[in-house]
C-alpha cells in the first residue's frame, strides 16, 4: 500500500506532514521515534523536521507491520536481523449471531448465513427445551 507522494530533496516535513503522508497519526510517529524504528527528528524544540529519509523509514516500518510483523520482529529485521518468528496474519474478522435456545444451549450462526424461518426456530427452540433438561444445579 503507498502512503504517500514523493518528497524532494532537502524537502522539510513537520510531524503532521511526515504522520500524513506516512498515513500514520502524530501519536505513531512519536512512538516509533521512541522504539527506535525511525530516526529522530533532525533539530531541536519548536524547530526539530523530518526529511524524506524518515517518510521511507515510516513507510518502511508501514510495510512490516501489514505483513504481520510485531514491534520486535520490526526491529530485528530493520537490524539487518532474520525476525525471530514468522509474522502471523491477523484472522479473519467474522460476524456472529447468538441465539438461546435453552438454559445452557446457544446457536451461533455466522452472518453470512441464511437463518432458518421463525417456525423453524420455534421448532428448534422446542425440541432443546424438551430434550436438554437443565442440569442438576440449574434445577435446584
Amino acid at each position: 500500500m503507498l502512503y504517500y507522494t514523493s518528497v524532494s530533496q532537502g524537502q522539510r516535513l513537520g510531524i503532521r506532514e511526515l504522520a500524513s503522508a506516512g498515513g500514520v497519526t502524530r501519536r505513531t510517529v512519536r512512538y516509533y521515534v521512541q522504539e527506535g524504528l525511525i530516526p529522530p527528528p533532525l533539530g531541536l524544540g519548536r524547530g526539530d523536521h523530518y526529511t524524506g529519509e524518515h517518510l521511507q523509514a515510516l513507510v518502511r516500518v508501514r510495510t512490516l507491520q501489514e505483513q504481520g510483523l510485531t514491534i520486535p520482529q520490526i526491529r530485528e529485521t530493520l537490524a539487518g536481523q532474520q525476525p525471530s518468528a514468522s509474522p502471523v496474519p491477523s484472522p479473519a474478522r467474522q460476524a456472529w449471531l447468538r441465539l438461546v435456545l435453552a438454559p445452557g444451549v446457544e446457536l451461533h450462526v455466522s452472518t453470512e448465513r441464511r437463518l432458518p424461518s421463525p417456525v423453524r426456530l420455534t421448532e428448534l427452540t422446542e425440541w432443546c427445551l424438551a430434550n436438554l433438561p437443565p442440569n442438576e444445579e440449574q434445577a435446584e
